[in-house]
């Protein structure tokens, strides 16, 4: 029986359960994997690091495997399910498994990509993010909601060393240096293929990351266009790389050197300071 400050959690038994009770087979077009192994779930909720005051927000919760570790740790958790099938059923799983512990779930059925704002306002992120879009998700979620001060998630390996990636790393690209804009980010560990179901084709881990103040003196929207623009040939040097960008080649040299980059560096060399700065010193 629960008691006030604990959940059972989910195994392999009790997510089939679920899932055949609701109706629910997981589907790629949503990219959907559920997590059926509790060890690794409380493996997250610890890397996670949150404290009793912290706010967490989970996309894509699925069956409920994470919400219910999440429960007794945090004090709320905002659910945001695009799934009405399973936005639907998750407030009675967690009544059966932590029912002591229901008055901390918001249930939001909608596209992670369309939230503009949740209350109490989250100050963490914890989620096993779909794979097909997690990029874009965390991006979004990072802009929509100020509030956010830390995250652990899950994604596909690949795409976690790129977020996670520095200048100069074969893996450095857009999205690491679209985070870096928000966060400070590290690979925090590998996650085994057979705690989901179904079993992904592909390898998965997490990353961690903290909220750290923009670089001063440029639009967000301003550093990611450069940004899109400067690796949309990354092979070339960033002097006719941003030749359209800045309107000519002599156009983008002259702004580089006003920023104090180098014309001849390309864009994987660049971090997201000396983008901004870039940004900042096109006239």
């Amino acid at each position: 029986m629960s008691t006030p400050e604990t959940s059972r959690l989910l195994g392999p038994a009790e997510v089939r359960a679920l899932a055949e009770r609701f109706g629910i087979r997981p589907t790629k077009r949503l990219g959907q994997n559920f997590v059926h192994d509790p060890n690794t779930v409380r493996r997250i909720v610890k890397a996670a690091d949150l404290t009793p005051d912290d706010v967490v927000v989970e996309v894509g919760p699925g069956l409920g495997s994470l919400t219910l570790a999440l429960l007794p740790v945090a004090a709320h958790v905002h659910a945001v399910e695009i799934d009405p099938a399973l936005a639907a059923a998750l407030p009675g799983t967690v009544a059966e498994f932590a029912p002591a512990l229901t008055d901390r779930l918001t249930v939001t059925n909608l596209d992670a990509m369309k939230v503009a704002s949740l209350d109490p306002a989250p100050t963490a992120v914890v989620a096993n993010l779909p794979y097909n879009v997690g990029v874009p998700v965390l991006l979004s979620l990072l802009t929509a909601l100020p509030s956010l001060e830390k995250g652990l998630v899950m994604m596909q390996q690949e795409v976690v060393d790129r977020l996670a990636a520095g200048p100069g790393s074969k893996t450095y690209g857009v999205p690491s240096v679209k985070l870096a804009w928000f966060a400070a980010a590290r690979k925090a560990g590998p996650v085994p293929r057979a705690v989901f179901w179904p079993v992904p084709n592909v390898d998965s881990g997490l990353l961690a990351f903290t909220r750290r103040e923009p670089p001063p003196g440029a639009d967000r929207a301003a550093v990611f266009a450069l940004v899109d623009a400067a690796f949309a040939q990354r092979r070339k040097a960033l002097r006719p790389a941003l030749a359209g960008w800045a309107g000519s080649a002599a156009a983008a040299e002259e702004t580089l050197r006003a920023a104090g980059v180098d014309p001849m560096a390309r864009a994987e060399t660049i971090d997201v300071g000396a983008f901004a700065r870039i940004a900042a010193a096109r006239p």
